[in-house]
């Protein structure tokens, strides 16, 4: 699933090519807005917060979630899709630009007023200019006897981290991600850590990860063998996926 850093980079894509502009076509290719015209009106600005993207008019906000496999893509008028036309769940055109959505995993039409509604369950936004990390660190408490792992992924807690950033922030902090969130002597540190990755990695990409992506490689630290475990129960589900750490830099807590 794209993470913090890559909706941020699309939002900003979008925005250079929307932006200012007014939306010659308007094509949504869900059966909700099936019937919904957006011409004439002029894109006012896009933006995100975590994962989830906004696309915003004087009148509505189009809010739109990648999930698993979504995918915006820009294109100049007339320009061949680069990817299968049946996966377009939504097209925005103006004279200069045609940005199509693919495979969006959430397409919603909401009044300017109401897009609080679409992320007023999330914690703190770790790309927001107004970060706030006392309040991350306050909601991660709650849950003392939480895995780090599992709660690094809770968008509930901190907004923006999915597997990549978990894996490199308990890494890079040293912490083993089975271990509870009470038992990590310096909660604020790892969480200005993975502020530190997320925004590395928005701004000055390519991240090239430490631990995520590298099981049966020498850690970088100490060359001891990197491995992948899952972690999670029935219970958590989405949380259920691979975590990639060094056993020796990260013992088991």
């Amino acid at each position: 699933m794209p993470e913090g850093d890559v909706v941020y980079r699309t939002a900003t894509r979008l925005a250079a090519a929307l932006a200012g502009n007014k939306l010659t076509r308007s094509d949504f290719r869900v059966p909700r807005y099936a019937t919904l015209d957006l011409r004439g009106q002029r894109v006012e600005s896009v933006g995100s917060y975590g994962k989830h993207l906004f696309v915003r008019t004087a009148a509505v906000s189009i809010h739109t979630h990648l999930k698993m496999e979504g995918e915006w893509r820009v294109f100049r008028p007339g320009q061949r899709w680069t990817k299968p036309g049946f996966t377009a769940r939504l097209v925005l055109a103006t004279e200069d630009a045609e940005a199509v959505g693919f495979s969006l995993g959430t397409v919603e039409v909401l009044r300017r007023d109401d897009e609080h509604t679409a992320v007023d369950h999330l914690g703190p936004d770790l790309l927001d200019p107004n970060w706030n990390a006392d309040e991350a660190v306050r909601r991660l408490s709650q849950h003392p006897d939480q895995p780090i792992g599992l709660a690094l992924l809770d968008q509930r807690n901190l907004a923006g981290i999915g597997n990549i950033y978990r894996s490199e922030t308990c890494f890079l902090h040293r912490v083993h991600p089975a271990t509870p969130v009470g038992a990590i002597p310096d909660l604020p540190g790892l969480v200005n850590e993975a502020h530190r990755i997320l925004t590395k990695a928005t701004h000055e990409p390519p991240w090239r990860p430490l631990a995520y992506g590298r099981q049966r490689r020498p850690c970088r630290r100490c060359a001891t063998t990197l491995v992948v475990h899952l972690l999670g129960d029935d219970t958590t589900p989405r949380a259920e996926r691979g975590i990639y750490f060094c056993p020796h830099c990260q013992p088991p807590p």
